[in-house]
C-alpha cells in the first residue's frame, strides 16, 4: 500500500508541474502538449491497473482444498525448496521470511529464516506469522493438525502437491503465481520453459538419426539407485533422443553393479556430485566396468542434481546441459 501511495503521490507531483508549465506558456501548442501527456498518463495507468491481478482470490491447491486469499500476500514461508525457487523466480524473494531446512537456491535463501522440513518448526512458523505458507502434500498427509492450527492463526495454507513431470511443474508454478498476485509473470516463465524444451525438441528430432542409451545414477556405488519412468530424468531424455537405461524401471530404482554392466549404455550420468568427491572419476576406475561403452570412451559426466530433480524453474536448464553433454556434436554448434 505504501508503494502505491508513493507512486499515486509522485505521479500527482509530475501532473502539477506540467499544469504550471501549461499556464506559464499560455501557448495553444504548450496547451497540447500537456494534454497529450496527460493522455499518456492516464493510458499507462490504466495498463498497470489492468495488469495487477485482483484480490480476493480463491484457488484449489493440491489438495483439493479451496483457499480464499483476501489480499496480495506480503510475507511468505516456504516450506520446501522447490517452492521457493519458484517463489524467488515470481520476484518474491523479499517477501520471503522462513524457508526450509535444506533450502540452498537462490543464495539468498541461505540467509532467511529456517523453519524445518519434513517436521516442521511449529513454534517459528507461528512467530513469524507469514500472510501464506506454502507447505507439501508430504505435510498435509502427515502434519494435519499443524496446518490446522496455522490456519487458526490467519495463516493462508497452500498445498503444492508432489510432481512428475513438467507438465504438473507448469501447474504448480501458475498456482503459486495466482495466489501470490504474480499470475502474468508465473505464466511468462511457463511459456519460455515450454519454448526452449519445444526447441531442444525439434532440433533433437530434426539432427539425432542414432539414440544414445544413457545410464542415470543418483546414488553412487554401492547402493546404486537410478530413475526409471514417471521421473523429470526420463522425461528429459526422451526429450533430447536419448533412451534411459532403465526405462522399464518404474519411478526411483536400485539396481546390482552386474545390472548396470549389462545395459551397455553410451553414456553415464551422476548427479550425485554435491556430497561425493570427482564423482565421474569413481566410475571410470570401476572394476569389471571396462568394456562398458560409456567407460571405454569416456563418457562419464556428473550434473547438477537440482537441476534434473527439483520441480521448479531450472529443470529446463538441466534439459539444456544433459543434451549438450550427451549430444555435443548436436547441441554445441
Amino acid at each position: 500500500m505504501n508503494t502505491f501511495l508513493k507512486k499515486w503521490g509522485l505521479l500527482s507531483v509530475v501532473l502539477l508541474l506540467s499544469m504550471f508549465m501549461i499556464v506559464g506558456c499560455g501557448s495553444q501548442e504548450d496547451t497540447t502538449q500537456g494534454e497529450q501527456n496527460t493522455e499518456n498518463d492516464s493510458a499507462q495507468q490504466e495498463e498497470n491497473t489492468e495488469s495487477t491481478q485482483a484480490f480476493p482470490v480463491t484457488i484449489t491447491d493440491d489438495a483439493g482444498k479451496e483457499v480464499t486469499i483476501e489480499s496480495e500476500p506480503e510475507s511468505i514461508v516456504s516450506i520446501q525448496a522447490s517452492n521457493t525457487e519458484i517463489v524467488f523466480a515470481l520476484g518474491l524473494g523479499d517477501k520471503v521470511i522462513g524457508v526450509s531446512d535444506y533450502d540452498n537456491y537462490p543464495p539468498e535463501a541461505l540467509e532467511i529464516e529456517k523453519v524445518g522440513a519434513q517436521d516442521i518448526n511449529v513454534e517459528m512458523v507461528l512467530s513469524l506469522q507469514p500472510d501464506i505458507a506454502l507447505v507439501t502434500d508430504y505435510h498435509n498427509e502427515t502434519h494435519p493438525d499443524i496446518l490446522k492450527q496455522f490456519e487458526e492463526a490467519g495463516i493462508k495454507v497452500v498445498v503444492v502437491g508432489e510432481t512428475t513431470s513438467f507438465e504438473e511443474v507448469y501447474k504448480n508454478i501458475q498456482m503459486i503465481g495466482q495466489a501470490t498476485g504474480t499470475e502474468e509473470k508465473a505464466n511468462e516463465i511457463v511459456t519460455d520453459m515450454k519454448d526452449r524444451l519445444a526447441a531442444i525438441k525439434e532440433k533433437a528430432a530434426a539432427e539425432i538419426t542414432e539414440k544414445k542409451k544413457v545410464w542415470v545414477e543418483v546414488s553412487p556405488s554401492p547402493d546404486i539407485f537410478t530413475t526409471g519412468k514417471n521421473t523429470f530424468m526420463n522425461e528429459m531424455l526422451e526429450s533430447i533422443q536419448a533412451v534411459n537405461a532403465a526405462e522399464d524401471q518404474e519411478g526411483w530404482v536400485k539396481l546390482t553393479e552386474e545390472e548396470i554392466v549389462k545395459l551397455n549404455p553410451n553414456v553415464i550420468i551422476t548427479t550425485y556430485g554435491y556430497y561425493v568427491d570427482n564423482p565421474s572419476e569413481q566410475v571410470l576406475a570401476r572394476k569389471g566396468w571396462t568394456e562398458v561403452p560409456a567407460i571405454k570412451n569416456k563418457q562419464v559426466f556428473d550434473v547438477d542434481n537440482d537441476t534434473v530433480t527439483r520441480p521448479g524453474p531450472r529443470l529446463i536448464e538441466g534439459v539444456e546441459t544433459l543434451a549438450k553433454l550427451i549430444y555435443p556434436e548436436v547441441f554445441e554448434k
